[in-house]
């Protein structure tokens, strides 16, 4: 396991990394639909650094207006921040909450981590640019997903295959193999196959099925 101290380097360099790509974005690029359904690059953006923002009593104030669904809680509060903050503020968040510590009530450092990562390849894939994960970040945040249900549910959808990165030591399941590099695999975990899909390989490939994202 990564200690707590490595990760959250990790997420530091990677928020500050995708803080420099956004500053570059044209105003249509801010609007392009991103990978997640209902969201746009501005939406994204704005969540990916919403975590050190995060307060306990809002969180459970909006469970409660949107009866208990996270989803839509998260989605509406996506949607708010795009709409009052400009991509210029956006960027600024960036750098106003470089080296937080903070994260929401009932997380650990690893999800602010996959976050960033994940969230890295909703906002760039849609727009033609390549990201790259770093392998020692990405499975740290593969460990942290495949351990955790919600929202994923990576061991329940992947059940049935063993995965296993080609880059760097990780494997998790039981199986027929799915293999390929840690960035793809953890694309998969995160209920991403369509981009995940073209790297991977292995006899258990043919059990997926590529589709649009939920």
């Amino acid at each position: 396991m990564m200690e707590v101290e490595q990760i959250w380097r990790y997420v530091d360099s990677e928020r500050a990394s995708l803080a420099e790509f956004l500053s570059g974005l044209s105003a249509a690029e801010w609007t392009t639909p991103s990978l997640c359904s209902g969201w746009t690059v501005q939406a994204v953006a704005a969540h990916v650094i919403s975590s050190p923002q995060a307060r306990a009593w809002p969180v459970v104030a909006g469970l409660i207006r949107y009866r208990g669904d996270f989803n839509r809680l998260i989605l509406e509060e996506g949607h708010r921040a795009a709409a009052t903050h400009s991509p210029e503020q956006i960027i600024a968040q960036y750098h106003q909450y470089a080296g937080s510590r903070r994260h929401p009530l009932g997380t650990t450092p690893a999800d602010p981590l996959l976050d960033v990562l994940i969230h890295g390849q909703d906002i760039t894939i849609p727009l033609g640019y390549r990201r790259e994960m770093p392998p020692e970040a990405a499975r740290a945040a593969a460990d942290r997903i495949w351990t955790k249900s919600f929202p994923f549910k990576a061991r329940k959808r992947l059940a049935g295959v063993r995965l296993v990165a080609t880059d760097i030591p990780w494997t998790a399941g039981q199986g027929p193999e799915i293999r390929g590099p840690i960035s793809a695999v953890l694309l998969l975990l995160s209920n991403r196959p369509t981009p995940a899909h073209p790297h991977l390989s292995g006899p258990g490939l043919p059990t997926l099925h590529p589709t649009t994202y939920s």
